[in-house]
């Protein structure tokens, strides 16, 4: 069953925002709000919460993951940025924006693209998302929290824990969420590539 917290959206309660980042320490997976829809989240070397989201999610092994980031200095430990693509992340985060990378060596392979060796980075703008990173003091693996059959995310914190209360370890329900979904800017190649149009404006990129 998961467990259920209520979070203020603004200011988080550290308590709770201490027992979502214990779940995720001990292989848990949680649900969680962003600037975009709510996500699912883990432990970048826990194996067993990425089958278990796999599974849920029917992703096959072609999926790009998304590291959620504190900062760009903690994004820059994961993904390889020139300097040129250093200062347009710089310009568009903390944002609804995911970026493609080069994976540097801290991430697993197994979290990187099968045939590019990419991954992708996320500094979302919302304070729970932040609370949770800084607290579990690395990056989330995530993905956007989609239940199979449905057109869009669900809104809702307490949604989420009736329909996922046997399949994840904790909700953080921060009130209504969005359906909105990140931009996707791939800047592995030579030049920047919009691979999906979202919340964010990605005109600088084109």
């Amino acid at each position: 069953m998961a467990r259920y917290l209520d979070v203020h959206p603004v200011n988080p309660q550290p308590r709770l925002i201490a027992q979502a980042a214990e779940l995720v320490r001990d292989d848990g997976v949680v649900a969680y709000p962003t600037d975009c829809a709510y996500a699912l989240g883990w432990r970048i070397g826990s194996h067993d919460a990425l089958e278990r989201v796999r599974a849920l999610r029917a992703l096959d092994e072609g999926h790009h993951f998304t590291l959620a980031c504190h900062d760009l200095s903690q994004a820059s430990q994961f993904g390889y940025l020139s300097n040129a693509s250093f200062r347009a992340v710089r310009a568009c985060v903390p944002g609804p924006y995911t970026f493609i990378l080069p994976a540097t060596r801290d991430v697993p392979r197994r979290l990187q693209h099968p045939k590019k060796s990419t991954v992708g980075i996320r500094i979302p703008d919302n304070a729970v998302a932040q609370a949770l990173i800084a607290a579990l003091g690395e990056p989330l693996v995530t993905t956007t929290l989609r239940i199979a059959g449905d057109e869009e995310p669900p809104l809702f914190g307490w949604d989420i824990k009736e329909r996922l209360d046997q399949s994840i370890d904790a909700v953080l329900d921060a009130g209504e969420g969005s359906a909105d979904y990140t931009t996707v800017i791939d800047l592995s190649g030579p030049d920047p590539e919009v691979i999906r149009h979202g919340a964010g404006d990605a005109s600088r990129f084109e």
